[in-house]
């Protein structure tokens, strides 16, 4: 065995030349989505007019294990990757505890977070099939930012739908989007029917993922030449972010390091469905016996306090029907400012694994988080985003059983990005003026009345 250092960094020969497809391991398949208007599952044909042909193949893929990461693709991951995987020395002191504590660390990049690694390969697919524009949405910026360097890279158009509250609380992400040539609109906006619809609804609103998606996938549909783009949620988009998994796989492999948890934050499900995928490969056959933790907002909690049902994954219900834990698609979440987990509804895949319990879920409140985040900075010298300060927060918490236990458990978990374009959020915990706002079961019912009232 190799003696562990601080930082492990695999070699760019070792970086992984193919994604992992968990959906070829499970046991039952997530269920293909529905049309709503055939109340049949969906074709290719039916989703051509909305997503890219190759994304279109790699969504239905039940049965390839491995994918092959094009070499145009690669080339763009080697800017970046491989990532490290950090053992947290500092934060183990800290806590005095007999754990080991590992984080894989996917904020080495311009866009901050893990969301370039599927931009990349969406944006690579839609430059081969000819398209020149691409739609989106955004929750806290990192998805539209990493869209915006790769559609640069690639030569292609970009409109990004930004979540109201977030492109209020991070103008800075608005101006990094801008540079690398991307137009950003808030939603909900007054530039499409869907988003002046929500808005005679709902006045005020700071929006939702949900709502930003409506107007994206209402402008990709009416403008020729473009298809819409997902930084989360579907399959495709799990599978890409595989890559950190089997990264993260490969090191623990070359150092002999046995995980016994696993944590990642949980708002569509991409980043954890992507950390945890080869690893719950070998659970599903029986190879480990590892604990996966998805952790989300108390603010937001679909897999905690959801429903596993058939539901939209946009607040203007375009998109097809898709069986995941969700909180109904007329959902608002409040402004909290995780902003990247302020979504609806789970990843099919990630539900599923839930539903069928090879892993746990965890919510936090946001107080929590930010204290977590605070001890993380102070000791690992890295400012983390909110929306990662949830996995540190459980990883926290599981050091510190371990404190108590006495036992010698080695977790890894998730630092999905950086917090340098949060700088209000943490301003507002220093300050005491960050509160907790939690959906009381009157506020979910809301939600849950806007789910379709048939059940396929």
């Amino acid at each position: 065995m190799s003696k562990i250092p601080y930082k492990i960094y695999l070699s760019e020969d070792e970086m992984p030349k193919q994604w992992h497809n968990i959906r070829a391991e499970m046991k039952t398949p997530p269920e293909p989505f529905i049309n709503p208007a055939t109340g049949k599952y969906c074709t290719p044909e039916d989703l051509e007019p909305v997503f890219c042909k190759e994304l279109i193949e790699q969504e239905f893929n039940t049965t390839d294990k491995y994918i092959d990461i094009p070499e145009g693709i690669l080339d763009f991951y080697k800017m970046f990757r491989p990532s490290p995987l950090i053992r947290a020395y500092n934060l183990e002191k800290a806590l005095d505890t007999p754990a080991k504590i590992y984080y894989k660390f996917e904020g080495t990049n311009t866009s901050g977070s893990h969301k370039l690694n599927s931009a990349a390969a969406q944006v690579y697919y839609a430059k081969k099939q000819g398209l020149t524009r691409l739609t989106t949405e955004t929750g806290a910026g990192q998805w539209g930012t990493a869209l915006a360097m790769a559609c640069a890279f690639y030569g292609v158009d970009l409109t990004v739908f930004m979540v109201k509250v977030s492109a209020e609380q991070k103008p800075y992400r608005k101006g990094v989007i801008e540079t690398y040539g991307g137009k950003v609109i808030p939603s909900p906006s007054d530039t499409t029917e869907v988003g002046r619809k929500i808005l005679a609804e709902n006045p005020g609103t700071g929006g939702s993922l949900g709502c930003a998606i409506s107007e994206a996938m209402e402008v990709a549909a009416k403008t020729d030449n473009c298809r819409y783009v997902l930084g989360s949620v579907l399959n495709h988009v799990v599978l890409h972010q595989s890559i950190i998994g089997m990264e993260t796989k490969i090191a623990c492999e070359k150092y002999d390091i046995n995980p016994d948890i696993i944590i990642g934050c949980a708002g569509g499900g991409s980043n954890l469905g992507g950390l945890i995928s080869p690893f719950m490969g070998d659970k599903i056959n029986g190879k480990n016996n590892i604990r996966f933790i998805a952790v989300e907002p108390a603010s937001c909690p679909s897999l905690t306090r959801g429903r596993y049902a058939l539901d939209f994954g946009d607040t203007g219900q375009t998109t097809p029907l898709m069986r995941m834990y969700t909180l109904g698609s007329g959902f608002m979440p409040s402004p909290s400012h995780a902003g990247g987990l302020r979504f609806h509804g789970m990843s099919p895949i990630v539900s599923q694994l839930y539903h069928e319990g090879y892993m746990e879920a965890f919510a936090v409140e946001q107080t929590s988080v930010f204290e977590a985040a605070t001890l993380f900075a102070r000791t690992e010298g890295t400012l983390p985003a909110p929306e990662s300060s949830h996995a540190i927060r459980v990883a926290i918490d599981e050091a510190l059983e371990c404190k108590e236990t006495g036992e010698d458990k080695t977790i890894i978990f998730g630092l999905t990005g950086t917090g340098y374009f949060d700088l209000a959020a943490y301003m507002a915990y220093n300050s005491g003026t960050l509160t907790d706002i939690i959906p009381t079961d009157e506020d979910l019912q809301k939600g849950f009345d806007s789910l379709p009232k048939f059940d396929f």
